[in-house]
């Protein structure tokens, strides 16, 4: 049989590769996306939306009435390891943070690169993939279609990529820096209901505990802890069950909230600068390209920009008519990705350190809360509305980086309906 032929395969239709697919298929590439789930599934995640993941929506046209669990939020409530609560209020000229179901997110964004006119096969998975055609492409094998030859790939397939796999670019053994565990609560408590809570646990740090809130008095409430050999995965249980008996946690659920759903954990790859993202004839993005926040384990904003420099890279080629192995495409991309994000990787490990210890974590946080100019500007960039490393880094400032509106326009949605539970 003869392969299929495309200019560019996406594997992966989470966010990163939905973002890539929209971006080459408006430019007129002919853009095939594969995935071995069917859409929707759910994606276990803290759900979070920041401001630099609102504008990559943005920039594709994402609307949120598609995602039938989407809330806007207007401020994050945070407790330091001493018990000091202060909140941080967001601008009110555009949504800055926002909440979306992986289930209905995701769904959502597989629409719309196949309204930009991509062809989405979810149900396929790849099942291998060499360079073929003396290193001018990429033949890959996706069960349910048969062979696909494509010019440029995007691997968009999770941490353990099997197209890293299948190219030799894989890591054996690699489990990420962080573990997460997440649990869908409904009836929960009107605190719960109108504002983001991050808790900063003394015998967590430097990671968190979270409560993120859904509409129909629902939230996602979960936390996660760091591979640094200092507690063990296996323990997550245990201390879920631990965090839900604290005082504070209960309050903000409140005395009626139960689970919804059975827990689930993830792993989370946070090491951009220091992994391989790109292969023969393919550019990795999102968690492939493990491009997460370090310091807060974010990886939605990221994964919507790295698929978005991907699809930039092939498109610039394609544009200039290189169908050659072209090694401008990987450089490119490479270029883009430290730019963009290797700096504020960098801060971001610097801070995790600082939070680590709860002097600095307490100290810090009272600083962040000390006036309401601080609080304004603290809470904008937690929500990574302009790079975290920004100061530091003139090469990307710009008219309006620290002053621009919100996301959206002044979005204000209405509350919704309760929704129905996932799958």
């Amino acid at each position: 049989m003869t392969p299929q032929p495309v200019d560019l395969l996406v594997v992966g239709a989470g966010p990163a590769g939905a973002a890539a697919a929209v971006h080459a298929a408006r430019a007129g590439l002919d853009t095939l996306v594969v995935d071995r789930a069917a859409f929707p599934r759910d994606k276990c995640c803290g759900d979070g939306l920041t401001a630099m993941a609102l504008r990559e929506l943005e920039r594709i046209g994402f609307s949120p009435e598609a995602a039938p669990s989407w809330q806007t939020v207007a401020a994050a409530t945070v407790r330091s390891p001493s018990g000091r609560e202060q909140t941080f209020p967001l601008p009110a000229d555009g949504a800055y943070a926002a909440v979306a179901r992986r289930t209905h997110l995701d769904a959502a964004l597989v629409e719309l690169a196949r309204a930009a006119g991509a062809r989405v096969a979810d149900g396929c998975g790849l099942a291998g993939a060499a360079v073929a055609d003396g290193g001018r492409t990429v033949t890959a094998a996706v069960e349910g279609l048969g062979a696909v030859t494509a010019r440029w790939v995007v691997g968009a397939d999770g941490m353990w990529s099997p197209l890293r796999k299948a190219l030799g670019c894989d890591s054996p053994g690699y489990r990420g820096e962080w573990h997460a565990f997440r649990q869908y609560f409904r009836n929960v408590g009107p605190e719960a209901t109108e504002s983001m809570f991050v808790w900063f646990e003394a015998d967590l740090l430097p990671a968190y505990a979270w409560s993120f809130p859904l509409p129909g008095g629902r939230a996602n409430v979960g936390f996660g802890i760091r591979r640094d050999g200092r507690r063990r995965v296996g323990d997550m249980g245990r201390i879920w069950s631990d965090l839900l008996a604290r005082p504070h946690l209960r309050r903000v659920l409140g005395p009626g909230a139960e689970p919804e759903s059975p827990h689930r954990s993830w792993p989370i790859p946070a090491r951009i600068g220091r992994v391989r993202i790109t292969g023969p004839r393919t550019l990795f993005a999102g968690d492939a390209a493990a491009a997460t926040d370090p310091m807060t384990g974010e990886g939605i904003g990221q994964a919507l920009l790295t698929g978005r420099l991907a699809a930039e890279a092939v498109i610039a080629a394609a544009g200039g008519g290189n169908g050659n192995g072209d090694p401008g495409v990987a450089a490119a991309y490479e270029r883009s990705v430290r730019r963009e994000l290797a700096a504020d990787d960098r801060l971001a490990r610097a801070l995790a350190a600082v939070l680590a210890r709860p002097l600095t974590a307490r100290a810090g946080l009272r600083a962040a809360g000390a006036t309401d100019w601080t609080r304004r500007n603290f809470a904008r960039w937690m929500f990574e509305d302009y790079p975290r490393a920004a100061l530091a880094t003139p090469r990307r400032w710009r008219a309006g980086l620290f002053s621009a509106p919100g996301a959206f326009g002044g979005l204000t949605l209405e509350p919704r309906a309760p929704d129905a539970p996932d799958p």
